[in-house]
């Protein structure tokens, strides 16, 4: 509980960085820069090269954040809930525990508001915490991705679902793909910290997956800046590796036995 009371007190305080893993090597890196590290769903695109974040299945989620758990020593360390898994809050809280007791992850992360309120009731009441998620919903999404905010109805609802939300107990929501003057004003509303994907600067964090913004994928996505082509730098290594290789330079005597 207490790397959720430090995140809760960087509300209004200073920005709160968080970044995707789906392995110990590059949740050990992460781990240097950030505040929470998730172990997103968005892995079924990301690895699996799934069309839908629909298709991920639990064992996935939970194997992969058994290898993040190995490279985390400071962050938060959050793991996504994947579809289907919270459709009761019995299934909710059976699932819920399984992730906590086989990848000792800090918390979940569940999709949506007044949908799935009673689910996230029940399991703050059972110990579990949970960061919220609005907006734009992956699991939901049937066709192209659209941003939320636009019409009376959808920021009525937002801002509703917000408010319930942090009611319940969740001690931080995720706002993907909120139009910038809802966000600003859920963020300014809200006594728990915001998390924005394409939500403004306004928001009291950010994250974004780790892939996209190294360059591993050719996304194209709006809110999605390349900090790094590090397509370049393993071209580099591997042409290297190939170039000696054929050259007979490698292995030498030094690498071999």
């Amino acid at each position: 509980m207490k790397k959720i009371k430090k995140i809760i007190n960087k509300k209004n305080r200073s920005k709160i960085v968080c970044l995707t893993a789906y392995s110990k090597n590059i949740a050990e890196e992460i781990d240097k820069h950030v505040d929470i590290i998730l172990v997103g769903d968005s892995l079924g695109s990301v690895l699996y090269n799934y069309s839908s974040t629909r298709k991920v299945t639990l064992t996935e989620m939970i194997n992969h954040s058994k290898s993040v758990r190995l490279g985390v020593k400071k962050s938060l360390m959050v793991v996504d809930m994947p579809f289907r898994t919270y459709t009761t809050k019995n299934i909710a809280l059976k699932n819920a525990k399984k992730i906590l007791n086989e990848t000792k992850c800090d918390a979940v992360k569940l999709e949506g508001g007044k949908k799935v309120i009673k689910q996230v009731e029940y399991l703050i009441k059972n110990k579990i915490p949970v960061m919220g998620h609005l907006g734009l919903l992956p699991q939901s999404v049937k066709g192209k991705f659209k941003s939320k905010g636009k019409t009376s109805r959808e920021i009525k609802q937002l801002m509703n679902d917000a408010m319930l939300l942090q009611k319940t107990g969740v001690f931080a929501i995720v706002l993907e793909c909120v139009k910038t003057p809802i966000a600003k004003q859920i963020t300014k509303d809200l006594k728990i910290p915001t998390i924005g994907i394409g939500s403004s600067v306004h928001c009291d964090g950010q994250v974004l997956v780790t892939d996209d913004l190294l360059g591993l994928n050719e996304t194209k996505i709006k809110f999605v800046k390349r900090f790094l082509n590090i397509k370049k730098y393993i071209n580099l290594g591997l042409k290297k590796y190939a170039s000696d290789v054929r050259s007979k330079k490698y292995p030498s005597k030094k690498h071999s036995y």
